[in-house]
């Protein structure tokens, strides 16, 4: 069986957002960090720890979310913000720029996916994102089809 659905552009807050949280989620031993840098005010009290390493986590959040923000403008990303249609079926994910032109992706190519009530999200790697809302899809068995191919993957569990 394979799977199209309505062309869909993934808007560049929605890549911002979801590209952030993963990172944070993913590097989650950062706020083991930031507390680690607090734990001197207990043996020598002072604010400073505190303003210090907050600055240092609030530097780090801005890093990546500079790096996020800046990928939506670099002309490499600039497919992941078209309007794109998909085929999906067990073997490749097909990215369909028009009925002419497209890419294949292997699902090797796939590190993890996420499903959340709305949507089915691809992380091909940090920066690298497909955002399938389940309003592309034409029914409920092609939501439940791409569910099924995911965890047959080891890429949801």
């Amino acid at each position: 069986m394979i799977v199209k659905t309505k062309k869909y552009q993934l808007p560049k807050n929605t890549y911002i957002k979801i590209a952030l949280w993963s990172v944070l989620k993913q590097q989650w031993w950062v706020s083991l960090i930031y507390v680690g840098l607090n734990l001197p005010v207990f043996f020598l009290p002072s604010w400073w720890w505190f303003i210090g390493s907050t600055i240092a986590l609030v530097l780090y959040i801005l890093f990546w979310l500079i790096q996020f923000a800046g990928a939506t403008q670099m002309e490499q990303f600039k497919i992941l913000f078209d309007k794109l249609g998909y085929e999906i079926d067990s073997r490749q994910i097909l990215i369909k720029i028009n009925t002419k032109q497209g890419m294949p992706m292997k699902w090797e190519n796939i590190s993890r996916a996420q499903v959340k009530k709305d949507a089915f999200t691809l992380f091909v790697n940090k920066a690298q994102i497909i955002h399938l809302p389940f309003k592309v899809f034409n029914t409920e068995n092609e939501v439940k089809f791409v569910e099924t191919i995911l965890k047959r993957k080891g890429l949801v569990k």
